[in-house]
């Protein structure tokens, strides 16, 4: 079953629970349907994290958090999935959501080199933020939807193929 195999990798409730960061939401991690792992919870898990995973901000976890806590989803995979953007994966994903967003809005592609400096960000910043936000969007809801759809598809299907299995062992 998905849940076996997902439960290995899954943090204890209890250190969410009392994360700092998290304790803004108080009581309402409490919600027994947070922590359940199902077809609905956890297909769910995969909408909140991949499209909080697009936002380029610093506090994803807190949205995916704000997210699966509003859409009663498991709550560990929807955090966890927003580190899909570390900082080895996010220039070459926003990158990609800035050719996206350029190719949607109709800008023409602006060649720039990278600096880490806040003046850089902010000059850099004011002339794509347009392209690379609706790029973001954009890959967002799409990688939201497929992980959605697969995960629902992928997890029934892997039920399916184990009652199978048990039918036939009966036999």
């Amino acid at each position: 079953m998905p849940r076996k195999f997902l439960k290995k990798f899954m943090p204890d409730p209890h250190e969410i629970m009392h994360n700092k960061a998290l304790s803004l939401f108080g009581t309402l991690l409490h919600e027994p349907n947070l922590w359940h792992m199902n077809r609905r919870s956890m297909a769910g898990a995969f909408m909140v994290g991949l499209f909080f995973a697009w936002w380029p901000v610093p506090f994803q976890m807190l949205l995916a958090a704000a997210g699966a806590i509003l859409l009663r989803t498991n709550l560990p995979m929807s955090i966890g999935l927003v580190w899909i953007t570390n900082p080895i994966t996010m220039p070459p994903m926003f990158y990609f959501a800035y050719v996206v967003g350029t190719w949607v809005v109709g800008a023409p592609e602006m060649a720039f080199s990278v600096e880490l400096s806040m003046e850089w960000l902010m000059n850099e910043l004011s002339l794509i933020w347009k392209p690379f936000l609706t790029g973001c969007l954009i890959l967002g809801i799409i990688s939201s939807a497929a992980g959605y759809f697969t995960i629902s598809w992928l997890w029934g299907h892997i039920v399916m193929k184990e009652r199978k299995r048990r039918v036939l062992s009966r036999k």
